[in-house]
């Protein structure tokens, strides 16, 4: 009975994404209004059980693994000789610069109104992640191409990377701070090394398979073959270390297979791995939005625009500081950070493990923690999608979409 419920949401969720596609808007703000108004806080047809089941968490860590391969395949040595340290100055900028933001406005008015101060490095190690998702699959629908999208597929690999470490290091000296000690040192840097190295273990061996030409069936079998054996490892590494991401996991298998093949066998196999694309998109797309509470908008208080609006310029102004400083193209330093906004999965995900380290000995912060992401989880992602679409067409590289996802090509 859950399995048919989820499968009858994911097919109106396809069907909200043909919709909106006909309003010239992404497809992927049809899913993710799906997942809200299906999700336990809407119709419940998607329920928390359904939410809660063990098979469905499975499917999402795989899914989640392969939409990983649509940022993997881009980090290929000869791209990245090409434009690496751009990237990585322009990743570093917006990062830090939305955590410098965020900390700054929150610690000035906590400050004011006496809440504890480290609460704002928090709010910022929250602010700076990026979820690639909704971008890429703007990326996919619309064929993107051009400085923008170049500069943006292998900066969300970095980006995770450097969420996480700025993330984690500010809950470790605030658990620190807090005396409860429930965040060790040690889980830093294995929560970063970790799925990288699960990743890039599969990725060797399933690269010098995949190296000769190979009919469609059998490249796809290897390649989804590669991406289960991934995620079990991912998953029988998640009891002892919680949070791991499974995205990074695909991401690092992909990047170990993609620069062990030649640039036309790459192009086969992603074009023969299409359609497991196209459904990991919406699955991780509803997975997203159904655990949003939209009735939270209604809610919504100062500190929840102060949260978006702050991220959103430390993230346009660290992306053109970045991109300028670097002589990047004037698309990619006027419109880089519009696409950059998308941001719920990973601030849920991050909050999850910070009310977990506050509510015991800082139970008042927890709770303005929690509702205010929480809104703004809602309330930035529909802006968000609209803007990163925005941004790829101010840039010039929006084209008409090359195959609205469906049955066959999704």
């Amino acid at each position: 009975m859950l399995i048919l419920r989820f499968l009858l949401t994911l097919a109106l969720a396809w069907c909200a994404g043909q919709l909106v596609s006909k309003l010239k808007l992404p497809a992927i703000l049809g899913w993710l209004i799906a997942g809200m108004a299906l999700g336990p806080h809407g119709l419940a047809l998607m329920s928390d059980a359904v939410l809660d089941a063990g098979w469905y968490n499975t499917l999402v860590h795989l899914l989640e693994c392969a939409v990983g391969l649509m940022i993997g395949t881009e980090l290929v040595g000869s791209k990245l000789r090409r434009s690496g340290r751009s990237i990585l100055i322009t990743t570093l900028t917006q990062s830090m610069g939305t955590f410098a933001v965020v900390s700054l406005v929150f610690g000035l008015v906590f400050a004011w109104q006496g809440i504890p101060v480290y609460l704002a490095f928090v709010f910022g190690g929250i602010a700076l992640a990026t979820a690639p998702a909704p971008a890429l699959s703007i990326v996919r629908e619309f064929d993107t191409h051009g400085p923008v999208t170049d500069t943006l597929l292998p900066m969300a690999a970095l980006d995770d990377i450097v969420g996480c470490v700025v993330f984690f290091s500010v809950m470790a000296a605030v658990s620190g701070h807090l005396a409860q000690g429930s965040l060790p040192v040690w889980i830093i840097p294995l929560i970063i090394l970790l799925p990288l190295a699960l990743g890039a273990l599969v990725g060797w061996p399933a690269g010098l398979l995949l190296k000769k030409p190979r009919g469609r069936g059998a490249t796809l079998a290897l390649v989804l073959g590669g991406i289960l054996c991934t995620a079990a490892l991912g998953m029988a590494a998640s009891r002892l270390v919680p949070g791991l991401n499974f995205m990074l996991m695909g991401m690092a298998f992909s990047a170990v297979f993609a620069n062990l093949v030649d640039e036309e066998r790459l192009d086969s196999i992603m074009q023969t791995f299409q359609p497991v694309l196209g459904v990991g998109m919406i699955v991780v797309i509803l997975n997203l939005g159904a655990p949003l509470d939209y009735h939270l908008v209604l809610g919504a208080g100062v500190f929840t625009a102060l949260y978006i609006l702050a991220r959103a310029v430390g993230k346009y102004t660290g992306a053109y500081v970045g991109a300028r400083a670097t002589h990047a193209p004037a698309t990619v330093r006027r419109y880089l950070g519009l696409t950059l906004l998308p941001h719920s999965g990973v601030s849920l995900v991050f909050t999850g493990v910070a009310v977990s380290v506050l509510q015991g000995p800082a139970p008042d912060c927890a709770r303005i923690l929690q509702g205010t992401i929480a809104a703004a989880a809602v309330i930035n992602e529909l802006i968000a999608v609209v803007a990163a679409r925005q941004g790829f067409a101010l840039a010039g590289e929006l084209h008409a979409p090359a195959s609205v996802p469906d049955s066959t090509t999704a």
